[in-house]
C-alpha cells in the first residue's frame, strides 16, 4: 500500500463531529414530526445514535489510547483531560442552571438525588454524555491496572450488554422479578443504563483498539483496514439496516425504556468509524473545527431561543409547528453562535507566557512538514510505507511533536537509537511500533517489555542474550552488507537462520544499512548496488530453507533519492523528513522540493556600544577599530550554536538585517554587531536558521560555515531551546 494514497488525515473525523452534533439537535427537536412519526423515529432515534458513541470512539483513540495500551505506574489518567472535560461540565452545568431552576428541575432534591444528576444523569438532559466520559475513562483506568486490554473489553462488552437490557430490551427482563428488581435497584441510582458504566466503556475502548499497534496485537485496527472503502460502506449499511429492524421491532412491541441502546449499534459504529479514516477530504478551517462542542452544549439554549423569537414575533406556526424548520433554526443559531465564541476565543490575546520571554527557542513549520511527508510518500514503491526516524529528538526538531503529528497523519512505525528515546516517545502517547535500531543492554530489556518497545538483534550472540532474558521480546534483526558497523554478516547464513528459531524472539523485521547512498560516484553507487545484492540474497537463501521472511527494510533518505526501485516494507526516512538533506550541493542536485520544517531564534538580551580599541568576549579575538553597536543574544555553543561560527563566519538576522558574530560564541551568550541596526533593542529577536524580512539563513548555511553536515548540527540543538509541545497551527 503507497502510503501516499493512504495517510490517515483525520480530516473526515473533524467533518463528522459536527454532524454528530447535529444529529443530537435532531434527537432534543424532532426534525420530520411534522410529515412522519417513522421517518422521525429513524433519523432522532436509529441514525442519530451513531453521534455519541463517535465522540466517545474519538477520545478513546486520542486520548485514552496511551493509558490503555501503555499503562504506567506514574500515568494512571489522563488528568488534565479530566480536568478539562470537569470544567467543561461545570460551565455547562451553570449555563443551564437557571432554566433547570425555573423549570422546576430542582426541587426538592436529596443528597441521593443530587449524586445521580451530578455523576450519572447530568444537570440537564443533554449533559448526561460529561460524567458518562468521565465515569467511563475511569472505570476502564481501573481495570486496565488489574487485567488485560482484552478482559478490559471482554468486561465492557458484558456492561454494554447489561445496559441493552435496561434500555431497549427493558420489555424483555420487567416481568423477571429478580432481575427486574435488581434493575429497578440500580435505577434509584441512575435513570437509565445509558451511563458511564454500561454504555461509555464499550466505544471508549473500540477507539482505543483503533489505536493499537501490531505489537499488542488488537482486536481491531486502523492499521488493519481493507484497501477499500466500499467494504466498510457496505459493512456500515448491512449493520444499520439490522439495527433500524431491531429498533422498529422493539417500539412496535413496546420493549423499550428508553432508546439508546441497541444491540448492533456497536457494528454500527466499528464500520461507521472504519469508513471515516478512510475518507480523504480537506481539512476544515479552524473555526468549523472547533465549533462541534459548542453545538452540542449550547442547542438546548437555541431551541429556547427560537421558542422565544417564535412567540415574540408571532411565527409559532412556522418556527416552533413545523418541526423541520424549528431545527433548522436551531441548528443555524448554534451553529453561528459556537462559530462566534470561537472566533472571540481565537481572537483573545494569549497570556504574557508564550514565546516572547523565550530566551532561545525553535519553531516547527506544519504545513512544510506536511508537505515533506506527503512528498516522501510518494516516491515510495508500492507496498512500501514510512518508518520515520526520530532519534536524536528527532534531529533536533522535537520527537514528541513530530511523532504526534505522525500519528496523527496515519503513520505507525518509527526507529530511534536508544531505548531512553523510546521510552520518552511512548510516556508522551506516541502509538505504533517504536525499533530500537542501537544496542539496548541486558539490564534494560524489561524496558522494552514494559513500554512495548522493538529491538534489533545486532548479532547471533546478541540474540542468545535476549534468549536467556526468558521472555518474548518483539524483534528486528540488523543484517551487515559491508557497512562493518551493527548488524550480523549478511554471509553467515546458518545463524541468521539459527535466530529465527531463537526461543523468545518474536521477529518482526529484517533490515540493513546502505552505508554510500549518499554518494553518487560510479564506485560507490557499485558497492551500493552489491549492498543491496547481497541483502537480496540472504533473503532468498533463508526463504529457500522455509523461513517466512518478516519485513524488511534497507533504504534511507539517500536509499529513496537515489535508489527507488529497491523492494521493501518499509523506509527509514530520517532528515528528508524534516526538509533538508546532509549538504546544500545534495539539495541543489536533488529533484525534491522538500520544505525546511525548523526556524531557530533567540533573544537579545543586552544592547552596548563599542569605542575603538574596546575587545568583544573570551580571549579579546575582535577588537572595534571604529565607534561600534553590539547585541548580546541569549543562545551559545550549549544551546546547540557551533563555536566555529564566532569571529564573523557566521551571522543572524536582525530586523531583516545580516549582523555578524563577534568574538567567540560563548556556552550562553553570543555577541553580534547591530551598528547597521541602530534601533535594535534588548527583547527584540535574532533569527539564526530562517527568514527576517528579505534575508533568509538556512541551515545549510550554517552547516558550511561550521564545516560540518545539517544531520549533525539539527541533533546537536541543546535541550534548553524551548520547543513547541504540538505544531502551532498556520
Amino acid at each position: 500500500m503507497n502510503t501516499a494514497k493512504n495517510t490517515t488525515t483525520y480530516h473526515a473525523l473533524d467533518l463528522f463531529r459536527i454532524i454528530a452534533a447535529l444529529l443530537v439537535a435532531a434527537i432534543h427537536t424532532s426534525p420530520l414530526q411534522s410529515f412522519s412519526s417513522g421517518a422521525d423515529f429513524f433519523l432522532t432515534r436509529v441514525l442519530a445514535r451513531t453521534a455519541v458513541p463517535f465522540f466517545f470512539l474519538v477520545t478513546g483513540q486520542f486520548v485514552l489510547s496511551e493509558y490503555l495500551l501503555f499503562p504506567a505506574k506514574k500515568r494512571i489518567v489522563p488528568r488534565k483531560y479530566l480536568f478539562k472535560i470537569l470544567r467543561l461540565y461545570g460551565i455547562a452545568i451553570l449555563l443551564y442552571l437557571p432554566i433547570g431552576i425555573y423549570a422546576g428541575h430542582y426541587q426538592n432534591l436529596s443528597v441521593l438525588s443530587l449524586l445521580r444528576i451530578l455523576v450519572f444523569d447530568g444537570t440537564f438532559y443533554h449533559l448526561w454524555y460529561f460524567p458518562a466520559l468521565i465515569l467511563g475513562i475511569l472505570l476502564l483506568c481501573f481495570l486496565r491496572r488489574i487485567c488485560s486490554l482484552k478482559a478490559c473489553t471482554l468486561l465492557a462488552g458484558i456492561l454494554y450488554f447489561m445496559g441493552l437490557l435496561g434500555d431497549s430490551y427493558w420489555g424483555v427482563i420487567s416481568n423477571l422479578p429478580v432481575v427486574s428488581t435488581i434493575y429497578k435497584q440500580g435505577f434509584s441510582l441512575f435513570c437509565y443504563t445509558r451511563n458511564g458504566i454500561f454504555f461509555a466503556p464499550l466505544f471508549l475502548l473500540m477507539g482505543t483498539w483503533f489505536s493499537a499497534p501490531s505489537a499488542c496485537k488488537p482486536v481491531i485496527s486502523a492499521r488493519s483496514l481493507p484497501s477499500s472503502a466500499v467494504g466498510n460502506f457496505a459493512g456500515f449499511l448491512i449493520s444499520l439496516s439490522f439495527m433500524t429492524v431491531e429498533a422498529f421491532t422493539l417500539r412496535h412491541f413496546k420493549v423499550q425504556r428508553h432508546d439508546s441502546m441497541y444491540l448492533f449499534l456497536p457494528f454500527c459504529m466499528f464500520f461507521l468509524y472504519r469508513l471515516l479514516l478512510q475518507i480523504h477530504c480537506k481539512k476544515l478551517p479552524a473555526g468549523l473545527r472547533r465549533i462541534s462542542t459548542g453545538i452540542y452544549l449550547l442547542h438546548p439554549a437555541m431551541i429556547i431561543a427560537v421558542r422565544m423569537l417564535a412567540k415574540f414575533s408571532e411565527l409559532e406556526t412556522l418556527l416552533v409547528e413545523n418541526s423541520l424548520l424549528h431545527y433548522l433554526a436551531v441548528c443555524v443559531l448554534s451553529i453561528l453562535t459556537s462559530w462566534l465564541l470561537s472566533q472571540i476565543e481565537t481572537h483573545v490575546p494569549p497570556a504574557a507566557t508564550g514565546t516572547s520571554v523565550h530566551r532561545a527557542w525553535l519553531t516547527l513549520d506544519k504545513s512544510a512538514f506536511q508537505h515533506n511527508v506527503t512528498l516522501l510518500c510518494s516516491l515510495l514503491p508500492e507496498n512500501c510505507t514510512l518508518m520515520p526516524v526520530l532519534k536524536a529528538d528527532a534531529y533536533g526538531h522535537g520527537a514528541v511533536p513530530i511523532g504526534k503529528e505522525l500519528n496523527r497523519m496515519g503513520i505507525h512505525a518509527f526507529c530511534v537509537a536508544c531505548a531512553a528515546e523510546g521510552v520518552t516517545l511512548r510516556k508522551a502517547g506516541i502509538k505504533g511500533e517504536i525499533l530500537i535500531l542501537g544496542y539496548t543492554p541486558p539490564s534494560q530489556f524489561p524496558l522494552l517489555r514494559r513500554y512495548h518497545l522493538s529491538q534489533t538483534v545486532i548479532d547471533y550472540s546478541y540474540a542468545m542474550q535476549m534468549k536467556q532474558y526468558g521472555k518474548t521480546q518483539h524483534v528486528h534483526i540488523g543484517i551487515d552488507t559491508g557497512m562493518h558497523r551493527l548488524g550480523e554478516n549478511c554471509e553467515h547464513i546458518d545463524q541468521i537462520a539459527e535466530i529465527f528459531s531463537i526461543e523468545n524472539l518474536a521477529i518482526d523485521g529484517i533490515f540493513t544499512h546502505l552505508c554510500t547512498a549518499d554518494s553518487d560516484t560510479p564506485k560507490d553507487r557499485d558497492f551500493t548496488y552489491q549492498q543491496a545484492a547481497a541483502f537480496y540474497d540472504m533473503l532468498k537463501k533463508l526463504k529457500k530453507r522455509g523461513i517466512c521472511l518478516p519485513k524488511i527494510h534497507l533504504q534511507s533518505s539517500y536509499g529513496i533519492l537515489h535508489y527507488p526501485g529497491f523492494t521493501a516494507d518499509y523506509a527509514r526516512v530520517g532528515i528528508a523528513l524534516y526538509g533538508v538533506l546532509s549538504t546544500k550541493q545534495d539539495f541543489e542536485v536533488s529533484f525534491l522540493n522538500l520544505r525546511p520544517v525548523l526556524s531557530l531564534k533567540a533573544r537579545i538580551a543586552a544592547v552596548k556600544d563599542l569605542c575603538p580599541g574596546d575587545a568583544v568576549g573570551y580571549g579579546r579575538t575582535f577588537t572595534a577599530d571604529r565607534p561600534m553597536r553590539i547585541a548580546t543574544l541569549s543562545i551559545g555553543y550549549a544551546d546547540g550554536l557551533p563555536r566555529a561560527l564566532s569571529n564573523g563566519k557566521g551571522s543572524v538576522l536582525i530586523q531583516g538585517h545580516k549582523c555578524p558574530i563577534l568574538g567567540r560564541i560563548c556556552m550562553d551568550q553570543t555577541t553580534v554587531d547591530i551598528t547597521e541596526v541602530p534601533e535594535a533593542a534588548p527583547g527584540d529577536v535574532a533569527v539564526l536558521i530562517g527568514s527576517s524580512g528579505g534575508e533568509t539563513i538556512t541551515v545549510y548555511d550554517l552547516a558550511e560555515q561550521a564545516g560540518t553536515i545539517t544531520n549533525e548540527l539539527l541533533s546537536r540543538l541543546g535541550k534548553r531551546l524551548e520547543r513547541p509541545l504540538f505544531f502551532p497551527e498556520n
